[in-house]
């Protein structure tokens, strides 16, 4: 079984691709909904919401990992594999997937993320281990807004006001950091379309490596569960808009 992990909704942009790719795999995705949104938490804090989750989806049978969100990239850096006993093999996470797909790029990068994903610096650095420099671009409330339903005015009110002094016109490509943001890829595409800049969400990317590391092993009988650590009507209609033809059990756990 495959477990995949976020804050709340984000990661299901990342499970959606998944499906794609992987359509017999059982799953199981854990949306840590009370807990949301990390991308304003420390590195501490975002270490411990880490393994809770892991250890969480191993205990409902997981023995492949994926985290689909950004700001947990950074606290990946604890010795997860010999905590959790999993090999290289059995984790995919956000960052080596999404840069490994510029290698051989020209395009000039600005990343989108929450600040707690552009403190660590950990696509900053990823990106200079294959000779590239990027702009990266904090978006503090966006993932917050998103998880809760904001209205698409208000999400488009803080896309503008954090690209407000930016020269969009000097990049080809806006990396959406955050598994949220292509929940509102159409507006980003709106905002960045003028300037000739093309949005890129990373989830493409991540599904293609899981697949490269799971498919074989896991054959199932296509069944997804979800668990959420706080009800909510928004999460429950992002899973019936994105899964429409997909049974869905929606759990919440403590």
């Amino acid at each position: 079984m495959i477990g995949i992990f976020d804050s709340g909704s984000g990661g299901l942009t990342v499970l959606r691709k998944m499906r794609e790719v992987l359509s017999n795999a059982d799953i199981v995705y854990f949306g840590d909904i009370a807990n949301a949104p990390y991308g304003s938490k420390s590195r501490a804090e975002l270490s411990a919401l880490t393994v809770r989750a892991i250890q969480f989806l191993q205990s409902r049978g997981a023995t492949s990992i994926v985290s689909a969100c950004n700001s947990v990239s950074a606290s990946l850096a604890i010795s997860l594999f010999d905590i959790f006993s999993l090999a290289p093999t059995q984790m995919v996470e956000m960052v080596g997937p999404t840069v490994s797909q510029f290698k051989n790029s020209d395009a000039r990068i600005m990343l989108c993320a929450t600040p707690a994903t552009i403190q660590s610096e950990i696509y900053q650095q990823a990106f200079q281990m294959i000779g590239k420099t990027i702009c990266a671009v904090p978006l503090p409330e966006l993932a917050g807004a998103i998880e809760f339903g904001a209205s698409r005015e208000d999400v488009r009110h803080i896309i503008r006001e954090g690209f407000a002094d930016l020269p969009l016109a000097r990049f080809d490509v806006l990396i959406l950091g955050c598994t949220h943001y292509p929940l509102v890829r159409e507006v980003f595409e709106e905002l960045c379309e003028p300037f000739g800049v093309a949005v890129y969400d990373p989830a493409e990317a991540v599904a293609a490596r899981a697949q490269k590391l799971f498919g074989e092993s896991e054959q199932g009988s296509g069944v997804t569960t979800f668990c959420i650590t706080k009800d909510s009507p928004s999460f429950r209609a992002r899973v019936a808009g994105l899964f429409p033809h997909s049974p869905a059990t929606v759990e919440v756990v403590q």
